[in-house]
């Protein structure tokens, strides 16, 4: 997982958690937790419990993320996030346990006509390809709920926009004409697609090393009259090990309500 599939990744979840972000780099991220996200995040059990036993308004803090160290250059004082990181896997958990769907309208720049909003499913995947090494990418993929058109990376877009989790006064949304699930499955479809015309170069190298294994194995018992149990263990062992796969998991989405036109 490369440093800025990670920056990435981090950008969608902090603004899908509604935490402000108070600094950006293109090496670092800054962000104002809300107080679920600090619960969940920071490990403050019995700050929180004081503050709701006396009635107090809890005061989040804010967390600093280097997503790459060696242009940070030690200037920035934060935690060091790479792949296998314990926050960044904490922080996978968490995306996981609120993957549920999330509903949010676009803020028009004038509030004095009435504005019709269209539906958009988004959706965030991580993509695994798992052999005998391993490594990931996220995409986010808007889905239009009523023409059908799909856009890659859509989490850039939205970050350009105004999403409240009201919809603004003089607004009114749009029906969909496609199910969020239909959504979901065309999305799958075009991932599916997309990553059968990807290079399969890692998985043949996997393959290639897994043969070049497998001779071996054989060569140490080829001398045997039969093969002992030992031997489909180890041969087992080997296909768990480099036989090629793909997971995609969807880390989070939402249904986001857009102004018109075309305009994305």
């Amino acid at each position: 997982m490369q440093t800025n599939e990670i920056h990435q990744f981090l950008e969608q979840y902090f603004t899908m958690a509604e935490c402000s972000v108070m600094e950006q780099t293109s090496c670092s991220l800054t962000v104002k937790l809300t107080p679920e996200m600090d619960k969940e995040l920071m490990n403050r059990p019995f700050y929180w419990h004081y503050i709701e036993k006396t009635g107090l308004v809890g005061e989040p803090l804010s967390l600093t993320l280097i997503t790459n160290q060696k242009e940070a250059q030690g200037q920035l004082k934060g935690e060091v996030v790479h792949f296998g990181a314990p926050r960044l896997q904490q922080i996978f958990q968490s995306a996981k346990q609120h993957a549920g769907f999330i509903r949010l309208y676009e803020q028009p720049q004038t509030l004095n006509r009435q504005q019709a909003l269209h539906p958009w499913l988004l959706t965030n995947v991580k993509v695994s390809y798992e052999a005998d090494r391993k490594k990931e990418q996220f995409h986010s993929f808007g889905l239009n709920l009523i023409n059908g058109q799909i856009q890659e990376q859509f989490m850039h877009t939205l970050e350009r926009k105004s999403l409240s989790g009201k919809i603004p006064d003089f607004s009114f949304t749009i029906a969909p004409l496609i199910k969020p699930l239909s959504g979901v499955r065309r999305i799958n479809q075009f991932l599916e697609q997309r990553l059968q015309n990807e290079d399969q170069q890692w998985a043949k190298q996997a393959i290639r090393r897994w043969e070049e294994d497998l001779s071996l194995l054989n060569s140490f018992y080829e001398e045997e009259e039969e093969e002992p149990e030992a031997f489909f263990l180890e041969k087992a062992a080997l296909k768990k090990r480099y036989e090629p796969k793909i997971k995609v998991d969807i880390v989070n989405g939402g249904i986001i309500y857009l102004t018109p036109p075309n305009g994305l």
